[in-house]
């Protein structure tokens, strides 16, 4: 399933976006790709985002480790 980036308003075309996405913690490959609305994905905050995105991003897996890690 895609994951969703930025806002997509009510009835507005949705673009898929196939982008190499990979955990900053473990390096698995993450399946699915990203969602924008068309108006959001063609904004300099898109890319942004993205870049930002795929700076921080966590798997599942490591993302809950970290979270009991806290606890």
């Amino acid at each position: 399933m895609p994951m969703i980036i930025g806002k997509i308003l009510e009835n507005e075309k949705r673009v898929k976006f196939n982008v190499e996405i990979h955990c900053t913690n473990c390096g698995k490959k993450v399946p699915g790709g990203i969602l924008a609305g068309v108006r959001y994905s063609q904004t300099k905050a898109f890319k942004i985002e993205l870049e930002n995105f795929k700076k921080k991003y966590l798997c599942g897996i490591c993302r809950d480790k970290k979270r009991l890690e806290k606890h």
